[in-house]
This record gives C-alpha cells, structure tokens and sequence, in this order.
C-alpha cells in the first residue's frame, strides 16, 4: 500500500446556498500552481492546485507543490494561473511567503491586483466526522485540461497522520519537536482525489467556508493505480494549520 502526496471578497456563510451556487463562488478563488519557462514546451507546467485567502494576494497551497529550486539560468519562474477554465486565463508571478514543511503546507504571494478569498472556517468551529464536503482543484494535471473540477463526499474519520520532511535538511528544531511528539489529526474524506488536486481547498458544503487543504490520496499497489484503481480515499491538512501558517508570516522578519 502507498500514500501519495496530491499545486478579496468573503463567501456568503448562509447554509441556503446550493452546491452550484457554492462552486460558481469558490471557483474564481482557486488557481493552478505551477512554473513557467519560455523556452520550453509547454512553457506552463502545473504542479498543482492553490487558493486565495486573507487579502486576496496569499496564495495557500501544498508545501511539496513548490519546487525547493527554480532553473533561473534558463528563465524559470513560478506562476499561478488565474481564471482557468474561462475564456480569458492568465498567469501571473508568485513568491513563497512562507512554508511550512512538517504540515505541507506553503503560502504565496501574488504580485499585481487581489482575486477573491475564500473565508477560514474558524478554529472555535469543530469539523465533525460525516460532514458533507466539496473540494476544487485540477484532477490528474492538464490531462483534463486547466479546467477547475469538483469533488464532494464527506469527513469520514478525523485521524492521526505523520508528514516526514522531504530530506534532513528541511529539519529545524520545531520540527524535530513535532516528530518527538507523535502525529498531528487530518481529515480522512471519503471521495476521490487526485494527484493535481494537491494544495485545492477543502469547503463545508454547508457554509461555504476552507476547512482544510487537500493534501494526500491513498493508493492502492502502485503509483500507476492512482488512475485505474482509485481508493475513494482522500486526506485534507485541517484548516487552523493554515492560520497558523498566516500567522507566522506575519510575524517573520
């Protein structure tokens, strides 16, 4: 068995809204993350999913969507497309505010004007295990398309779960700490995702609110199985990692 990792204005909170309603809101908050370079082909590789919150300009996505090194030599950048699956998508430059390692998770910060943000559901506001869910992100890269698509189920176990670094040198001694003390809860769902959906948001479908950050898919056999035979088995990092995530950017110098 294999676990694969999966790339300004607040929502309605009303309970009324129906899913279309839901997602035709959510939509133009989520981008594709990816890098660009000139002269390659394709120019734009997406690496995953990511969304907008607090300002409009930070950009939440998953830590290991985020190349640690950029091709500088050669003119690559990374890049977030925004307005994809319009007739009018665009790209434009992102920097890495902040990341977060030991929860995969990384804030960007878009340069040039803000897109809509999705509200965080707040901490004082406990997810419960059989909540109805949706998630939004780019299922199994530009196979599909860059067309945003949408998943629903439900929080079917809130369940411990260890994230290692990628390699020793991304240990500091919180890090450490963390390792010492055992796991941290994620949200197991019981819906398909897929590698591309890596960094999408994770919204109560009844509030509309980001209550976590789609993170891992469980495989079954092979990487390769991820497609033919998908699991129905999905993880989401809970959202109050993301508050913390912004704010410790804040905070740092």
């Amino acid at each position: 068995m294999l676990a694969l990792s999966l790339a300004v204005c607040a929502l309605p909170s009303r309970a009324a809204l129906d899913l279309p309603e839901r997602i035709s809101q959510i939509k133009p908050a989520v981008v594709a993350v990816g890098t660009f370079q000139a002269n390659r082909s394709p120019p734009f590789l997406l690496r995953g999913t990511g969304f907008a919150v607090g300002d409009g300009r930070q950009i939440v996505t998953n830590s290991h969507v985020v190349p640690e090194l950029l091709n500088s030599r050669e003119g690559e950048y990374l890049v977030v497309q925004l307005g994809a699956g319009t007739a009018a998508p665009r790209l434009s430059k992102v920097s890495v505010q902040r990341r977060e390692p030991a929860y995969d998770l990384a804030l960007l910060r878009l340069e040039g004007e803000a897109i809509t943000a999705l509200p965080l559901q707040p901490d004082a506001q406990p997810v419960r295990e059989g909540e109805g869910v949706g998630f939004v992100g780019f299922p199994i890269g530009t196979v599909l398309g860059l067309t945003p698509v949408t998943h629903r189920g439900i929080v079917s176990a809130i369940t411990p779960i260890a994230l290692p670094g990628a390699n020793s040198r991304q240990l500091n001694e919180r890090q450490i700490l963390r390792l010492r003390s055992g796991t941290f809860e994620v949200y197991q769902l019981d819906a398909t995702a897929y590698p591309g959906n890596s960094g999408g948001p994770l919204f109560s479908l009844d509030t509309g609110q980001v209550i976590g950050v789609l993170n891992m898919v469980f495989v079954k056999g092979s990487k390769e199985a991820v497609l033919s035979q998908p699991s129905g088995i999905s993880f989401a990092i809970p959202a109050r990692y993301i508050q913390q995530l912004l704010r410790d950017a804040q905070t740092q110098p």
